[in-house]
């Protein structure tokens, strides 16, 4: 049998959980008192209040478990986005003049690309805000290519930034096909960050510049391994 990673935390506060406990004792209470005293109570008001601490455990943990998931998902996108945002963006750099990239697409901002035009201007908070959405973007396309045990239990918000690092740089379906996504679907995390470094190439030759990416990626990605 397998219990959920706060288990214990759960069990020793959940609100829910103690009124499991009592609804149990409510039901135990008129055999212990006749065991040690030899005295009949009212059996009915002891399951009445054990129905009613059942019924309360019920409801607590349904509406704890939603309230507690809307939480980690805003604090598990918080804390993507505080490693995520400074990674790419440094790489990236940051040019609030439209300008043409090194194969002659205009770009704006830390790599925007879609439906910009030579001459175009945007301020540091759009810019800013384009990254964030962008990053999110990239973030979702490629968490599609993770399997369910990977989001849940390998994708701290340092390995999570690392990944969607190589996605936006490379894209998000050779990201989500590649060997280091499939390493990491398989539990070989150490193997998968391993392989984000083989991204290291542009035009057929190793630059420069993509290994250090590639190297700062892997040094985000192995956070939290021996």
């Amino acid at each position: 049998m397998k219990f959920v990673n706060n288990a214990r935390h759960i069990a020793l506060r959940g609100h829910s959980m103690w009124a499991s406990y009592l609804g149990l004792l409510c039901l135990l209470i008129p055999e212990i008192v006749f065991l040690l005293f030899e005295r009949d109570t009212n059996p009915r008001f002891w399951w009445g209040l054990a129905v009613v601490l059942i019924i309360y455990g019920i409801i607590g943990r349904l509406r704890d478990q939603g309230i507690d998931q809307t939480k980690l998902r805003s604090s598990g996108i918080a804390a993507f986005l505080a490693v995520a945002l400074p990674l790419i963006g440094a790489w990236e750099g940051q040019r609030n003049h439209a300008y043409l990239d090194m194969v002659g697409v205009p770009t704006i901002c830390f790599g925007h690309t879609k439906g910009v035009q030579l001459g175009d201007y945007l301020s540091d908070t759009q810019c800013a805000d384009l990254l964030r959405s962008e990053v999110l973007e990239y973030r979702e396309g490629l968490h599609g290519y993770f399997s369910a045990a990977t989001k849940l239990h390998r994708l701290p918000p340092e390995r999570d930034a690392a990944y969607v690092s190589l996605a936006y740089n490379v894209g998000v379906r050779g990201t989500g096909r590649s060997t280091a996504t499939r390493r990491l679907n398989a539990g070989d995390i150490a193997g998968g960050c391993q392989a984000l470094t083989w991204w290291n190439k542009a035009g057929g030759r190793v630059v420069r510049g993509l290994v250090r990416r590639r190297s700062g990626e892997y040094q985000l990605c192995m956070i939290g391994l021996g």
